[in-house]
């Protein structure tokens, strides 16, 4: 089987994706480190049970919506338990599953670190785009979303914030 190697326009374009998917992760790290005294993954963790209705997730979910293990998972649940920031409970009903749920200190946390993450992600990414590329960058990642997502874990995430309206903690 012969290779199909990338041509000088697709592998430009990939080298550029690769260094954006490199350096990204750890501006925004240290944004939040720097302004709120969480790691992205933390805030990642703090914001998807903000947005659930009872600001909690059974553990097994969250680990699966963050693309995490359950014991990095647990990790990290502990050191945010210490701040008081979320605690863990036996779901109800379920003798083995265990939630993760936000406190209210945790709300607040969420609400006082947005600002500035979302002036951060406007800064670094969005405010670089046109509002035709902020499309065009939405369609190039539900295109790549797809494959790396083909049973649509991410899918109930994503699609809540497909409504048009601003999202505000």
């Amino acid at each position: 089987m012969t290779t199909p190697w990338l041509s000088p326009r697709e592998l430009s374009a990939w080298v550029r994706l690769a260094s954006v998917l490199e350096l990204l992760p750890g501006a925004l790290d240290a944004q939040l480190r720097r302004d709120a005294g969480v790691t992205h993954f933390d805030y990642r963790v703090l914001s998807l049970l903000s947005e659930t209705a009872d600001h909690s997730m059974r553990m097994s979910d969250l680990a699966r919506l963050t693309n995490s293990t359950l014991p990095r998972l647990s990790h990290v649940v502990h050191r945010l338990e210490e701040r008081g920031l979320l605690r863990r409970a036996p779901a109800p009903g379920r003798s083995r599953s265990t939630l993760a749920h936000l406190t209210e200190a945790g709300m607040q946390h969420v609400v006082e670190t947005a600002p500035g993450h979302v002036r951060e992600v406007r800064e670094l990414v969005l405010d670089a785009l046109t509002p035709e590329q902020v499309d065009e960058l939405h369609d190039i990642s539900e295109r790549i979303l797809g494959r790396l997502d083909p049973h649509g874990a991410l899918r109930p995430i994503v699609e809540q914030h497909d409504s048009g309206e601003p999202l505000t903690p």
